[in-house]
């Protein structure tokens, strides 16, 4: 289903249907300023600014993601025969909430370097001309930015980390089929400190 530029909600109602999902545990339609279609995810915390969610696909859960209310411009819960089917098969019961502080961009790099692992960082935009999709490892993190070591799709790391400033992302992905399978195929990063 395509959007229409004029077919948004409140960000009010936009945060209280993923607040009352996250307590319900519930999948949602979610509707990004930057994609002309939905995503299921089902919510898991939030705060004023941003939100985690764990990716739902066909009653597979794949990775977890962190979002920015900005960008969420529709909501609607599924509440239909998929929440249904999760819930009955035990996933939704299943569910392992990271411990990962979403109060701002750089306490979600400090979580994550804490687990040692490899991320998807993106910056998503309508037109796809200005998007950036680094998949790698944190290394170093600042008040306004971080550095990630990065890997091409030959898994080849780069000469030197990236600086991606908070200000560009979109969100950010951990734990997704994709990259915990590509990152079983690769070197350890250059350098981590």
């Amino acid at each position: 289903m395509e959007l229409i530029r004029g077919d948004t909600m409140k960000k009010s109602e936009i945060k209280g249907l993923v607040k009352s999902s996250m307590e319900n545990i519930n999948v949602i339609n979610a509707y990004f300023r930057f994609d002309t279609s939905y995503v299921n995810l089902i919510p898991l915390s939030l705060n004023d600014k941003l939100f985690l969610v764990i990716n739902e696909y066909d009653f597979i859960f794949n990775g977890y993601s962190i979002y920015r209310f900005k960008d969420l411009i529709k909501v609607k819960t599924k509440n239909d025969m998929c929440d249904k089917i999760l819930k009955s098969e035990g996933l939704t019961s299943n569910i392992i909430v990271p411990d990962i502080d979403i109060s701002c961009w750089k306490s979600v790099f400090e979580s994550i370097k804490k687990m040692n692992r490899n991320i998807i960082v993106e910056k998503q935009t309508i037109d796809g001309e200005d998007s950036e999709f680094i998949i790698g490892r944190i290394e170093k993190i600042y008040k306004n930015f971080a550095y990630v070591w990065h890997f091409d799709a030959d898994g080849i790391w780069g000469e030197s980390p990236l600086k991606i400033p908070y200000s560009q992302i979109t969100n950010i992905t951990f734990g997704s089929r994709y990259v915990d399978t590509f990152s079983k195929y690769i070197d350890e990063p250059p350098f981590i400190e």
